[in-house]
């Protein structure tokens, strides 16, 4: 047929398909598929390419569904997968991880939390916990808090130096964000940092109980090691950032945009943090 196409500008077309023995039907017919274009497809297939760079090349089939859904779009995982693959589109996910075992307890800071991750309720369990950001030519560091219920971020700093002044800021910015709750425990690993002085009065003030893994074992607080692989590998770009300020920005849009409205989660059956909080809140009015 291309060729048919190709020499027909010089050759009559009924001489062409003799040559080629092939019915003129044939040929009409395949002009005819050509000129229909599936616009919905066309469309559908840019679309899912706008979501997948918007994720910086994290998202798989099952998190495009979702979003391609919540902007109306009824679709399945198999044809989202087949238009990722005809753009050479591949999900960029962490592989596993292999934790180190627990081998001291700190038994002043018990670990209250036991790895009970499912919460009833927003604001009864928050979660912490520090990783480090290559920009400006060095290591910068980010603490976050995590309310377990939905595993929404709410608050977070960045620092130079990974001191507790760095943790308590993260910790004030949460506790003015999240309305001044009392009585949350606050769960974190055993870094020197959250069994400081200032971080233990700071809980204190605010009513917190403190809760601690056992050492070594990020398997006690893994919800925030999962939130700091995502950040990492789905977001910070590999050779880091050129200066503080724009890691600042970049991750700030990551954790209270992307990570808490965007983003499907699968603690929440693929929905996104701030989106299942709101739907309890929604439920909750109507009762």
């Amino acid at each position: 047929m291309k060729s048919i196409r190709q020499l027909v500008k010089h050759y009559p077309v009924q001489l062409l398909c003799s040559v080629f023995e092939l019915p003129r039907s044939c040929y009409y017919a395949h002009l005819a598929r050509r000129r229909h274009i599936d616009v919905r497809r066309v469309n559908l297939r840019s679309r899912v390419n706008e979501l997948f760079n918007q994720s910086r090349g994290s998202a798989g089939s099952r998190s495009l569904v979702t979003m391609l859904r919540d902007e109306g779009v009824n679709v399945g995982r198999f044809r989202v997968r087949r238009l990722m693959k005809e753009q050479g589109l591949i999900s960029k996910q962490p592989g596993s991880h292999a934790y180190k075992k627990a081998t001291v307890e700190r038994p002043d800071i018990p670990n209250v939390l036991d790895r009970k991750f499912t919460v009833a309720a927003p604001n009864k369990v928050w979660c912490g916990d520090i990783t480090y950001i290559w920009a400006e030519g060095r290591w910068s560091y980010l603490a976050v808090v995590l309310d377990l219920y939905s595993r929404r971020v709410v608050g977070w700093a960045m620092s130079a130096k990974p001191d507790a002044e760095l943790v308590v800021k993260a910790l004030d910015r949460a506790y003015e964000m999240r309305g001044r709750p009392q009585g949350v425990l606050f769960h974190s690993d055993q870094g020197s940092q959250y069994g400081s002085r200032g971080f233990r009065q700071r809980l204190w003030r605010y009513r917190m109980i403190q809760s601690m893994s056992r050492r070594g074992n990020c398997y006690d607080n893994s919800p925030m090691e999962r939130l700091s692989r995502s950040l990492k590998t789905e977001w910070v770009p590999t050779v880091g950032y050129m200066t503080t300020a724009l890691a600042e920005q970049d991750i700030g849009r990551y954790l209270m945009q992307r990570y808490n409205w965007i983003r499907p989660h699968q603690h929440n059956g693929f929905v996104p943090p701030a989106v299942a909080e709101e739907k309890l809140n929604s439920v909750s009015g109507n009762c």
